[in-house]
């Protein structure tokens, strides 16, 4: 997938604090609400808020508008809705909880539509 704009610095403000297993997923085909949806793990409580908080940075020096943030304050899964683009950032043990990546990933979704049929 070719990233746009605010998806490469979305992106790249998840690297400069070493997030880990970063996924963008085009969701437009699933949703009018965004268009991606990017995931990152982070390490600790500490790393979840300071990349969230980094990334709200970067995207509204880009040029988004940050329409909320949730989940700062337990850290253990934070949020940052930048309008067209929501940026998750989660601990392990969240992520593979929650696992997003099936939820929102048009291939496995597919998948799961032609298993059903």
């Amino acid at each position: 997938m070719r990233l746009n704009k605010l998806q490469r610095t979305a992106v790249t403000a998840l690297e400069d604090i070493k997030a880990r297993d970063i996924r963008v997923l085009d969701v437009r085909k699933i949703t009018s609400f965004y268009d991606s949806l990017i995931i990152a793990t982070a390490e600790s409580n500490r790393q979840v808020r300071a990349l969230a908080h980094h990334v709200r940075e970067r995207l509204q020096e880009a040029g988004a508008t940050i329409v909320g943030v949730e989940g700062e304050e337990a850290g253990e899964w934070v949020l940052v809705d930048g309008g067209d683009i929501v940026v998750h950032v989660m601990q392990p043990a969240v992520r593979a909880h929650y696992n997003l990546e099936e939820l929102w990933d048009t291939t496995a979704i597919r998948a799961r539509a032609k298993a059903a049929a």
